[in-house]
């Protein structure tokens, strides 16, 4: 059984990186794969052990609509078929077609960058639906994303455990683009109006003693683990690879950080191995 991600994304967003950091953990990797030549490769790959890890990385957007059809007749082939879907805010794609000074494979006539952008975001919303795993390269740096995508991809032979990830993030930074389950703790207490909490973050034993040791903290974790011990088991009986969690507050750095913790520890607890991220914790 062959071991297949196919990687689809906005142009810009980090696809060729992405295929870059793949072989570096040493994946085969395809890239501007054509869709009708996807099933063919894969029948090559499923005869040699040489190829039990492949990652194709689709072209063009239009190739990439095409994808939603390849992709569910893999999966119904006996290969575990994954999909990785890279994507980035409008802004930050518009610099770095600014900054290369390529064209956008969307671009007609006058038709300016961002509506190109515009246009491929539309098209692609089906592809990036069927995703297993949205990556937002957004704030990523290089050596971000490869850290990432190493945590992602290099566990060797847990090919059936989902993998859990939660996220604390502050929604004056923007809701992330790359989470399943978001959750407001901008109704708990805020240690930003205490002067000696201000400078300290989440991860700081003082603030996660003033965050945990509200009532309606206990209340909304106890909640929340309830419904993630329904939810877990469903999403994993349904197939689900990836799942991430995300926590906001306003800023990103006291109470998302805290819960976002606290959550961590139970989910340890429940045998799982989650992905911690503190997104704006240091803005």
């Amino acid at each position: 059984m062959a071991d297949i991600l196919l990687i689809a994304g906005l142009s810009g967003a980090g696809r060729s990186q992405a295929a870059d950091d793949l072989e570096d953990l040493g994946w085969f990797v395809v890239d501007n794969m054509p869709t009708e030549l996807i099933d063919k490769v894969v029948e090559i790959a499923a005869v040699g052990e040489s190829l039990s890890k492949l990652a194709l990385v689709v072209g063009t957007p239009t190739a990439q609509v095409g994808v939603i059809d390849v992709l569910k007749r893999l999966r119904k082939s006996g290969h575990r078929v994954r999909m990785l879907f890279l994507d980035a805010t409008n802004n930050e794609l518009i610099k770095r077609y600014g900054a290369t000074r390529r064209k956008h494979p969307l671009a007609e006539g006058n038709s300016g960058v961002e509506d190109a952008i515009a246009k491929e975001r539309s098209m692609l919303e089906p592809v990036k639906a069927e995703a297993d795993l949205v990556i937002d390269t957004t704030s990523l740096t290089i050596h971000q994303l490869k850290s990432q995508l190493s945590d992602l991809f290099t566990q060797d032979g847990v090919l059936d455990a989902m993998q859990v990830s939660v996220v604390s993030f502050g929604y004056k930074h923007g809701l992330p683009l790359d989470v399943d389950l978001v959750f407001d703790v901008r109704f708990l207490p805020n240690p930003h109006w205490d002067e000696n909490l201000r400078p300290l973050s989440g991860l700081d034993e003082p603030v996660r003693t003033y965050v945990m040791t509200q009532d309606l903290s206990k209340k909304f974790l106890d909640q929340l683990t309830q419904m993630l011990s329904l939810l877990l088991p469903a999403y994993q009986a349904e197939g689900k690879s990836y799942l991430t969690v995300a926590i906001g507050c306003t800023g990103g750095r006291h109470r998302s950080v805290a819960i976002a913790e606290q959550l961590k520890v139970w989910l340890i607890q429940c045998g799982q191995n989650p992905r911690v991220t503190h997104r704006d914790i240091s803005r």
